[in-house]
């Protein structure tokens, strides 16, 4: 958080937070009343301060108001950095990779030491040339079908030196079991903005 972000906070503490104005769209782009940021600066300050309430409703601290995200997806979109390395949409670089799994609509789902995140469109190709099936050979596309319905088990994405299982889940699971909130709302009427 930036230290300006900080000091506002001390000196106005009570200043209501704002819904329905900033989404993080699937490519991992700030969206303002539906407008792209392409603002470099703005981009940077959204990324430098996003966060997570204790309910799982993320927000970009804006001096000492909360601007709560809509996410149309996850909280954290993945790509491929200019290096090659994977990166969120902020971009922090992820170490380590827990866990890879495909939705039914064929969205690859990471979870990183960040949390959860779909890898943007844009790089899906390049990672599903990384599925691979259980004797190290890449995954065909009826494979990478089946997996998307959850009956092909054997799968798996090639990560440094090793392979991680590729599992099945539903888009439908993924708020309950990562625990975010998709459209955070107001609690209070007096909250809206």
């Amino acid at each position: 958080m930036d230290d300006s972000v900080a000091r506002a906070m001390a000196k106005w503490p009570d200043v209501p937070s704002v819904f329905g104005w900033l989404r993080l769209d699937r490519r991992g782009q700030w969206r303002l009343k539906n407008e792209i940021v392409r603002h470099a600066g703005l981009v940077a300050f959204l990324g430098r301060n996003y966060a997570a309430d204790a309910h799982g409703c993320w927000y970009v601290q804006n001096g000492p108001q909360q601007v709560f995200v809509a996410l149309d997806y996850t909280p954290w979109v993945v790509r491929i950095g200019a290096g090659g390395q994977l990166e969120t949409h902020t971009g922090l670089s992820l170490v380590s990779i827990k866990d890879a799994m495909l939705d039914e609509q064929g969205n690859l789902l990471l979870e990183s030491e960040h949390g959860i995140g779909v890898v943007a469109d844009r790089d899906l190709s390049k990672l599903l040339d990384d599925v691979c099936d259980n004797s190290g050979h890449r995954a065909s596309e009826v494979e990478l079908l089946n997996g998307m319905g959850g009956s092909n088990s054997s799968l798996g994405l090639r990560w440094g030196d090793s392979q991680l299982p590729l599992t099945a889940i539903a888009s439908t699971e993924l708020e309950k079991r990562y625990r975010f909130v998709r459209n955070p709302l107001p609690t209070a009427p007096d909250q809206a903005a």
